[in-house]
């Protein structure tokens, strides 16, 4: 499991103590992002922003720290300095950028000004402290600077269709090393990511992860492709989602573009559970060549037992 550095949880119950219509709050910040409506319409203030860290930050910051731990496996040599962390919310992705790249000086961007500030609040005595906070739309900004890595999750899914290609265009254009993406695992914000992804192919990006080429993404309706990690729930989290487990398995879609010299893809990608008995394990892979279905029998032991320890999502070899 992943979850939340203890001081970053630890502060988030701090700021929640005393506060009463955080629940409220919660189930009517869920209720609108199912809706795919943006924060600014939902997050008025600070106790929204509180209520939403307490509900959705323990799930991006898992999500967010596996891609990441998925780019530094692609790219071990890649040590970015600078961070742009766009639509950053609380500063969720760009304290799992500054838990996974030490030393990265970041920036938070957001068009929010409640989220800003308890990005602020929460940086303070982190690695994040010192961050600067910018106020800008992702879908207008334009700045001066270029970041070794540009984060950007679950921000982008906000926007409309229309706007959602000058965004990521953008995005690119600030970075000069490597930029992430993360979105809700739904089938329409992965066919959004496909056109992204197509998008800073034409505009010379690399992709790294998680496909292991550059072509058409081979799957059709109703797959889609998209990936889960696993979270505990504190009782402030269980509380808020009116949750009885004391897990919560995040689905999400992404995409790890880079600058041509960083970084390889992986030969092949596991894109569901592994069916397996005593017999044999199948698995289902994206390759080098596209989909294909690989049967390793219990037979060839080596390859079996290597194969009985791959699961959704791990990459697999030549």
């Amino acid at each position: 499991m992943t979850d939340l550095p203890a001081d970053l949880a630890a502060a988030v119950r701090r700021l929640a103590e005393g506060r009463k219509g955080l629940m409220d709050s919660s189930a009517r910040i869920s209720e609108h992002y199912r809706q795919r409506g943006a924060s600014r319409q939902v997050i008025g203030g600070a106790e929204d922003a509180i209520a939403y860290a307490l509900s959705r930050m323990p799930a991006t910051y898992a999500a967010v720290s596996a891609v990441l731990e998925e780019l530094q496996a692609r790219a071990p040599e890649f040590a970015p300095e600078t961070l742009l962390d766009a639509g950053a919310g609380p500063g969720t992705a760009g304290r799992a950028a500054a838990e996974a790249f030490g030393g990265i000086a970041p920036t938070l961007m957001d068009h929010n000004r409640a989220f800003l500030a308890l990005a602020g609040t929460l940086a303070e005595g982190t690695a994040l402290a010192g961050a600067e906070l910018l106020e800008a739309d992702l879908g207008q900004f334009e700045l001066v600077t270029r970041y070794d890595l540009v984060t950007c999750a679950y921000a982008l899914t906000e926007l409309p269709d229309a706007e959602m290609l000058a965004a990521a265009e953008r995005l690119w254009r600030h970075s000069d090393g490597v930029l992430a993406i993360i979105e809700p695992g739904r089938p329409r914000d992965y066919q959004r990511l496909m056109a992204v992804r197509g998008r800073l192919i034409e505009l010379g990006g690399r992709v790294l992860a998680p496909c292991p080429h550059e072509r058409d993404c081979p799957l059709v309706e109703p797959d889609w492709c998209h990936f889960s990690v696993r979270l505990s729930r504190s009782r402030d989290h269980m509380r808020m989602k009116g949750a009885t487990l004391g897990y919560e398995d995040e689905k999400y879609s992404y995409l790890v573009v880079a600058r041509p010299h960083i970084g390889k893809p992986a030969p092949g990608r596991v894109l569901r559970r592994p069916e397996e008995n005593k017999f044999s394990v199948t698995l289902a892979v994206c390759g080098a060549d596209g989909l294909e279905t690989r049967v390793v029998p219990s037979r060839d032991r080596p390859a079996f037992k290597a194969a009985k320890k791959l699961d959704w999502g791990d990459v697999t070899s030549e």
